[in-house]
């Protein structure tokens, strides 16, 4: 059954504009209030919950909005203020709370705001508890008792638990001394903490895009916009440079030298090292858009590779299916499921540091292996409703195409989540084959969709 509010990473939008409203929110937590209420523990004491945010300006509107449909429902609060997305996880599951909230809308621009939640175990909530919230959305907020409201409180050390918390995924003895990092932390959510982990650990840190004033998260700054990143690598002539999004789930890097590192890159390097270390539990989970040059070097090591949809939701399903530790997107989102319970920028990172310094290897020396394909991706505007993927001239240029590369590429069509759009991507071993053959694509899609 479909969902009427909640996306693969919960509810998101622009800000003032349904659903990302006082009003909405304020219902979202009320119908999770209530959910969470009727699971309360056997021995009787009232529900909790998390709730964390980033730097946006709107979280201060939408945290008090939450607060208050929770309080109405009964259930106690915790506020954890400006705290990564991963952290709120590590927070929810440790303290035993019935779950965990974050305001946050991760690599989006300052206007977007959106709301996430985090089961007892620090996962993505069961669709069916998505359900059951969005049933309850649209149902006036009442008291029953005045005795029965929730309360809330500051958890004045979460900064503090979470730095100790990154810290302990690195092995106890390996240090960082001797090198030196940049952390751009995009004016985000580890403004006030990424620098801390890397620097307790041994390293000289430079930190970038810790400025955050509300309306500058990701903007020039983090992990999708990584130009600065590798200038100031260069500048302060740093062994490396990290970068992490507006909620710190994100992570790509750079070289000495400037050269930028993907999250399919920063992902083979883990699988290799965990690979040569022995220490590899199954296999890798990446998505559709993984580049296939990865499929093809997990193929070589003896790894094996699924794909799953689009998101990292999907990828920890996938994980968990398989019983498998390792997954991730190119986009940077990177699972290491041995050591939290979800995508943690901090946390990948630390994990490729852990690989360079055992193996005494650089950032390029360790991911040079992998050669990217070139990859393409136009996105065609198509009405809703309009089916260009069933379409008979599409499935024949397609089929065209594949022939062409031969088996040494690639063709993905898919519709955008969020936008009247196609996304038409083709990668392959030939940078020019692969250009004329997504244009190609784009050609009969555009006609077809103007008709």
């Amino acid at each position: 059954m479909s969902k009427k509010y909640f996306g693969t990473d919960g509810i998101r939008g622009r800000v003032g504009e349904f659903p990302i409203t006082p009003q909405f929110v304020m219902n979202l937590g009320y119908a999770a209030g209530r959910v969470l209420a009727n699971a309360e523990h056997t021995s009787g004491e009232r529900s909790a919950v998390l709730i964390g945010k980033d730097t946006r300006i709107s979280g201060y509107m939408l945290e008090s909005a939450l607060q208050t449909g929770l309080i109405a429902a009964g259930v106690d609060v915790y506020l954890a203020g400006p705290i990564p997305t991963p952290a709120v996880a590590y927070l929810t599951r440790t303290l035993r709370l019935q779950a965990g909230i974050v305001i946050s809308a991760s690599h989006n621009p300052y206007e977007d705001n959106g709301i996430k939640f985090f089961s007892a175990f620090g996962n993505k909530l069961p669709d069916d508890v998505e359900h059951q919230i969005e049933a309850g959305i649209e149902e006036p907020v009442t008291i029953d008792a005045p005795g029965n409201l929730g309360k809330a409180r500051r958890l004045e050390d979460a900064v503090g638990r979470y730095i100790e918390f990154c810290k302990g995924t690195f092995p106890a003895s390996m240090n960082l001394r001797g090198m030196k990092i940049v952390v751009d932390c995009a004016h985000g959510a580890t403004y006030h903490i990424a620098r801390h982990v890397f620097h307790e650990l041994g390293a000289e840190v430079v930190a970038i895009g810790v400025q955050p004033d509300g309306k500058n998260i990701n903007h020039g700054y983090g992990a999708t916009a990584p130009a600065n990143l590798q200038k100031a690598v260069i500048e302060h002539r740093a062994d490396i440079g990290i970068a992490l999004d507006g909620d710190g789930d994100r992570l790509i890097m750079v070289d000495s030298q400037g050269v930028l590192f993907d999250g399919d890159h920063l992902l083979f390097v883990i699988a290799r090292y965990r690979k040569d270390q022995g220490s590899m539990v199954g296999g890798v989970v990446g998505t559709l858009m993984t580049n296939l040059s990865f499929e093809h070097a997990m193929r070589r090591m003896d790894i094996p590779f699924l794909r799953a949809r689009v998101g990292d939701r999907h990828v920890m399903e996938l994980l968990q299916e398989q019983g498998w530790q390792l997954g991730g997107e190119n986009s940077g989102h990177i699972i290491c499921l041995d050591k939290h319970s979800t995508g943690d920028g901090i946390v990948s990172a630390l994990e490729v540091l852990q690989a360079l310094r055992t193996q005494n290897l650089t950032l390029s020396e360790a991911a040079g292996d992998l050669q990217l394909y070139p990859q393409v991706l136009i996105n065609v505007k198509v009405a809703r409703g309009v089916d260009c993927l069933g379409h008979t001239e599409v499935r024949a240029v397609v089929e065209e195409v594949e022939r062409n590369l031969d088996g040494r590429g690639r063709v993905l069509l898919r519709p955008s989540g969020t936008e009247p759009l196609l996304r038409v991507m083709v990668e392959g071993e030939n940078k020019l084959l692969v250009e004329q053959s997504a244009q190609q694509i784009a050609t009969v899609v555009r006609r077809l969709a103007a008709l």
